[in-house]
């Protein structure tokens, strides 16, 4: 299985670096994924 970015443009993946509001709920789902936690 390739890597969830490898198969997104260049463009997408400079749209997920910007600012996105987290639900409360998600926040702490987000945080592990982003390895924030």
């Amino acid at each position: 299985k390739s890597h969830i970015l490898t198969k997104k443009s260049k463009k997408r993946k400079l749209a997920l670096t910007h600012d996105t509001i987290v639900d409360k709920a998600d926040e702490n789902n987000v945080k592990l994924m982003l390895r924030l936690k």
